[in-house]
């Protein structure tokens, strides 16, 4: 096959068309930016999503919306943002960075590669479609029962379900496919002498990620084929009335959803590992010990996914194993934690945008850290358990941790992808309008959810409207400072 230059021939030597190049790619970074690219449009819809909820919440009472849509209004914000903007964000990392970083001159299956991705925007397509054509009236609208999906809530309405469940269905195909590609690829197409200790921790974390996909992926698609059923079918795997169980239901969802939010993490790690020693000026410290980190806390996260479910009544042996067993997760962490800051001392350090990001990355997602571990304790998560403290938790993992990591990677890798240096002082604006921002966005919902502000609620006592305004002029700062990235770009 000829080589790809610049120029994107084929393979018979012609210029290849715009089109043939970004529709028929099986070069592993053109299918990379399609996917980055891809991540950042849905980010940019998640977030105008978070825009109306904190518009919504801004002062007590009903402003711009029915309770109805703002149920719809979270439930799309989460299944955007988790499926739409983090995940294919890491994948497209992935694809550029790992086969460089192995030596391979390619992924191992190329056109799968190709169709993992374009999967993606009909599944997209099919999520939107009911919750925009709600917003004209047509239809019910979209899935409302939250992004966990638990019924009976979930299977009220209308036939949005069915969509929601189809376009599930596509995303874990596409990632199915992904995970195996980038397995293949890593372990089939090292460049000789590049043994398996001796990866970069990007690629290492990317297969310990790729295994998680590949174990989870199909028990989400199980759920809710048996919701389908349940809706359309006559079954009752989770109807009461028929001899189901609701509380199955969550079982086999966290079963998925925690090792998800590891998904969503360990590339992360990875990118923070890559980025850094480069800054500090000197190799990770415990290289290794970084390695076995990241595949302790993958495995210990098929282990603790009832600490979702610590209010439904478990037996007291099941609450304490899951107490502890979600406890032990934060040595790890904070093995990782410990490394990275042990690799900054006594380097010499500078801090361009890319490193900034990272620090962050590094105090912020340790925030998140303590708060999950607050979470951890069971009589401790009876008074969090469905409040504002939850909101904040996850966010401070997801947006001060993964979507911080994958910004960070992006200023880092950026100049390698394009051949052109972004703007340093405007990176160095967007790294501290969003962290500014983020934490007044995000660190007053602790306060709320302790005085016992409930989540995914329109309207709500005036007792916790001081707090609401300082968050939602954080949100719309943070979500306008974005557009700077969009601008960086």
């Amino acid at each position: 096959m000829a080589t790809q230059t610049a120029e994107h021939h084929d393979d018979h030597g012609h210029k290849e068309g715009f089109f043939h190049r970004w529709f028929m790619s099986t070069n592993h970074k053109d299918i990379g930016t399609l996917y980055l690219i891809f991540s950042l449009v849905m980010f940019l819809i998640g977030g105008s999503m978070a825009m109306g909820i904190r518009a919504e919440l801004f002062k007590p009472g009903l402003q711009f919306m029915q309770p109805e849509f703002f149920n719809q209004l979270t439930t799309m914000h989460a299944l955007v943002m988790i499926f739409g903007a983090v995940m294919p964000a890491f994948v497209g990392l992935a694809n550029w960075m790992v086969p460089m970083m192995i030596g391979a001159p390619d992924m191992a299956l190329p056109r799968m590669n190709n169709w993992s991705f374009w999967i993606l925007p009909f599944a997209f397509t099919m999520l939107l479609l009911p919750f925009v054509l709600g917003m004209f009236g047509i239809g019910g609208g979209g899935p409302a029962g939250g992004w966990t999906m638990y019924p009976p809530l979930s299977i009220q309405g209308g036939n949005n379900v069915a969509f929601m469940v189809f376009a599930i269905h596509m995303m874990g195909i596409s990632s199915i496919m992904g995970a195996i590609n980038i397995i293949a690829t890593i372990l089939n197409m090292r460049a000789p002498g590049v043994d398996l200790l001796k990866m970069p921790v990007f690629v290492w974390s990317w297969l310990i990620t790729a295994f998680l996909l590949i174990a989870v992926m199909p028990v989400l698609a199980g759920a809710v084929t048996m919701l389908l059923t349940d809706k359309y079918f006559g079954t009752s795997f989770f109807n009461a009335a028929g001899g189901g169980d609701p509380v199955m239901f969550q079982h086999i969802f966290w079963f998925f959803g925690h090792p998800e939010v590891y998904i969503m993490i360990l590339p992360a790690f990875g990118i923070v590992s890559e980025i850094i020693p480069t800054f500090a000026r000197k190799p990770l410290f415990g290289y290794q010990a970084m390695v076995y980190a990241i595949a302790s806390i993958a495995f210990l996260s098929f282990i603790v996914w009832a600490h979702h479910m610590f209010t439904v009544g478990m037996p007291f042996g099941g609450e304490l194993f899951f107490m502890y067993a979600t406890m032990l997760i934060a040595i790890p962490t904070g093995v990782k934690v410990f490394n990275w800051v042990s690799t900054m001392w006594k380097g010499s350090m500078t801090f361009e945008t890319p490193m900034l990001f990272a620090i962050a990355f590094v105090i912020l997602f340790t925030i998140g850290g303590f708060s999950g571990l607050m979470l951890a304790m069971v009589p401790a998560d009876f008074q969090y358990q469905d409040t504002y403290f939850v909101v904040a938790h996850f966010h401070y993992v997801l947006v001060t941790g993964a979507i911080f990591a994958i910004m960070a990677g992006t200023y880092y890798w950026l100049p390698k992808w394009t051949g052109h240096m972004y703007n340093e002082t405007l990176g160095k604006w967007h790294f501290w309008l969003s962290t500014i921002f983020v934490n007044v966005l995000f660190f007053p919902q602790h306060f709320l959810g302790l005085a016992g502000m409930p989540r995914r609620i329109p309207d709500y006592n005036v007792a916790f409207a001081d707090f609401n305004m300082i968050s939602s002029l954080g949100g719309f700062a943070f979500g306008a400072s974005q557009l700077l990235f969009v601008y960086i770009v």
